[in-house]
C-alpha cells in the first residue's frame, strides 16, 4: 500500500524553480475516490499557467491535471473501477505531479490494454481537448477546412491525424520548417512557418480568399487577431489557450464587421463535468488510438525530479508531440 508520495508543490507563483518535490501522504480513498499508482504524468500548458499564477490557485498548490496508473483501492459507490485496474485521467483537481494520490473516480477512466501506459498519460488531455473540438464545439463536417495554430504540438499533432481521419482539411501554423514538416506528416494538408509567412494571407490563398470554417487557436494574444482575418463568414473562432498570453479585451462589433463570427472560449473540464460525457469522449479517443487513425507521438521525457527542465523546455517552445515525466 502507498502511504506517502513525492508530489510536485508549489509555494508561490513563479518560474520553474518554485517547483519543489514533498513527500506528502497518501491515505485511503473516501466515497467516490481511488487511489492510483502512477507510472507516467502528462505535461501541459495549463500547468504552466497554474505555476505563474495566470490560472490562481490557493497555495500550497499541487501541480498536473492528467496521468496514467494502476488502481490501488477503490471507494464505496465506485463501481466503473477496480483494485489492479489500468486507468489514465485528465481532471480537476490539479496534483498529477506525484507517484500516487487519491482523488474522484469521475474522470478516471480504464485504459485499454492496447494503449501503454505513456500513452495514456500523455493523451486524455490533448486527446480528449481534440474530441471536443471537432465533435462538441461547432458542427464540422467531411470537406470542412479549418486553420490549427500550434499544429506540432502535442494537441496539434494528434488534432492533424484526427482531422485525416475525419475527412477535414486542416491547415496547421508552426513555428519552423520541421514543425510544419511534422504537421504534414501526420495529416495537416497544408502547413504554414509563422515566423516566416504571413498566415493570414497564406490561408486567404489556399482557401480561394473565402477563408476557413473554424480556427482552433490555444495560442492567444499573438494569433487572435489574424485567426479572426482567417475565418469565412459565419465562421467560429474557438480560443482554447493562451500560450503566448491572454487576449485583450476587444470590441464584440469587430465580429459583425469581420461577417458575423462566433467565438468561444471553451475548456475541457466543462466539457467532461458530468461522468458518462467523460467517459464517452474518454472511449471516442481510445477507438481512434486503438484503430491506429491516431498515434501518440511522445517526444520528451524527464524523470519526476526534473519538472523544472520539462517546464523550461516547453515554454521554450522547444518540445514537439507530447511531454511526459516518468516515475
Amino acid at each position: 500500500m502507498t502511504t506517502t508520495a513525492r508530489t510536485v508543490v508549489i509555494h508561490e507563483n513563479g518560474g520553474p524553480e518554485v517547483l519543489r518535490l514533498e513527500d506528502r501522504p497518501v491515505g485511503e480513498p473516501g466515497p467516490g475516490e481511488v487511489r492510483i499508482r502512477h507510472i507516467a504524468i502528462g505535461l501541459n500548458f495549463i500547468d504552466v499557467y497554474q505555476r505563474t499564477g495566470l490560472y490562481p490557485q490557493q497555495k500550497p498548490a499541487a501541480l498536473g491535471m492528467e496521468a496514467a496508473g494502476v488502481i490501488e483501492a477503490v471507494g464505496d459507490g465506485v463501481t466503473h473501477l477496480k483494485a489492479g485496474d489500468r486507468a489514465a485521467y485528465a481532471a480537476n483537481p490539479p496534483g498529477a505531479y506525484t507517484e500516487a494520490r487519491v482523488m474522484p473516480a469521475t474522470h478516471v477512466c480504464p485504459l485499454p490494454d492496447g494503449i501503454s501506459f505513456e500513452e495514456g498519460a500523455a493523451m486524455m488531455l490533448k486527446g480528449m481537448t481534440v474530441e471536443y473540438l471537432f465533435n462538441r464545439t461547432t458542427p464540422l463536417k467531411r470537406g470542412d477546412t479549418v486553420l490549427f495554430h500550434a499544429a506540432a504540438g502535442g494537441v496539434g499533432l494528434i488534432a492533424c491525424q484526427w482531422a485525416r481521419d475525419e475527412g477535414i482539411t486542416l491547415i496547421g501554423t508552426a513555428g519552423s520548417d520541421e514543425k510544419c514538416a511534422m504537421a504534414l506528416d501526420h495529416g495537416a494538408a497544408h502547413a504554414i512557418n509563422y515566423r516566416t509567412e504571413d498566415f493570414v494571407a497564406r490561408v486567404r490563398e489556399i482557401t480561394g480568399g473565402r477563408g476557413v470554417a473554424a480556427v482552433m487557436d490555444s495560442v492567444g494574444k499573438d494569433t487572435f487577431d489574424g485567426s479572426l482575418d482567417c475565418l469565412a463568414p459565419l465562421g467560429f473562432m474557438i480560443l482554447f489557450g493562451s500560450s503566448s498570453g491572454p487576449v485583450p479585451p476587444f470590441d464584440l462589433g469587430r465580429l459583425a464587421a469581420k461577417g458575423s463570427l462566433k467565438i468561444t472560449r471553451p475548456t475541457l473540464f466543462s466539457h467532461i463535468a458530468q461522468h458518462e460525457t467523460c467517459q464517452d469522449m474518454a472511449k471516442s479517443l481510445f477507438a481512434k488510438v486503438l484503430s491506429g487513425a491516431v498515434k501518440i507521438r511522445i517526444d520528451q521525457r524527464f524523470a519526476l525530479d526534473d519538472v523544472a527542465e520539462a517546464h523550461r523546455t516547453l515554454e521554450a517552445r522547444k518540445t514537439t508531440g507530447s511531454t511526459i515525466l516518468t516515475v
